[in-house]
């Protein structure tokens, strides 16, 4: 692959339930390491590059507050979830020659760094992956919110979100064969339209900081390359 980057810096959104394959729940080793192996593909073309894991494999917040759990718990066990999978992810990332480092929000020095915005940009200058865990460190925001957080705080070009889905459609493509994919699309046609591509702080706060994000199927052989190297996959979401 002789391509080259578009972008100097990078921030890759994982969908967790991506992480459980055809199991239905948990990580998945086949799965860990072929979404490694798509971030490494990325890290060798000498982009900076941050990930934020959803938990949705192990613990959805939501879920656990609509079944009458406190909300607040529920949401501290989902960001328990995502340092589950970045730790996982980290391993997985070693294991292919990628240094990674894991900072978390939530404070556990055992088992990852304090997230320090300084030191993740000083630990992305010098050719590490730095995943961010346990999503902003507070309750009732979602990994997709602390996604676009991070992504502004070490201001990371453009924010890859890669999920279950090829891409952002006018209506739900499970339930109506008409539906229509974007290639591209505004903040406000997004709100305007209550598109489902992350919840609406996510989408305001992108907006606000003019952070562009590309949606696509991650389970798609080589598309996080493509995407980073200018290919057009997915929808591209930006201020138009």
């Amino acid at each position: 692959m002789s391509k080259e980057s578009e972008f100097d810096r990078i921030l890759i959104k994982l969908s967790g339930e991506a992480l459980m394959g055809n199991q239905g729940f948990g990580i998945t080793p086949e799965m860990i390491h072929y979404v490694a192996e798509e971030v490494a593909k990325v890290y060798r073309l000498n982009v900076q590059v941050s990930v934020v894991v959803g938990g949705g494999n192990i613990f959805r917040g939501v879920a656990g507050s609509s079944a009458g759990m406190d909300r607040t718990s529920a949401d501290n066990m989902g960001m328990l979830a995502t340092v589950i999978n970045s730790l996982a992810l980290c391993d997985a990332l070693e294991r292919c020659d990628v240094p990674t480092r894991v900072q978390s929000a939530i404070p556990m020095d055992r088992i990852a760094e304090p997230f320090i915005r300084k030191k993740a940009v000083r630990h992305l200058e010098k050719g590490r992956v730095v995943i961010f865990a346990a999503g902003t460190g507070n309750p009732y925001f979602t990994t997709d919110t602390a996604a676009v957080l991070r992504a502004n705080e070490i201001r990371a070009q453009i924010l890859f979100k890669a999920t279950q889905v090829d891409g952002v459609y006018d209506k739900d493509p499970l339930v109506h064969d008409d539906a229509v994919m974007f290639d591209e699309l505004s903040y406000m046609r997004v709100i305007e339209k209550q598109l489902h591509v992350m919840d609406m702080t996510a989408i305001s706060l992108a907006m606000e900081h003019d952070l562009p994000v590309q949606v696509f199927d991650l389970h798609k052989e080589n598309n996080i390359f493509n995407a980073v190297t200018g290919d057009q996959i997915g929808t591209r979401i930006y201020n138009k």
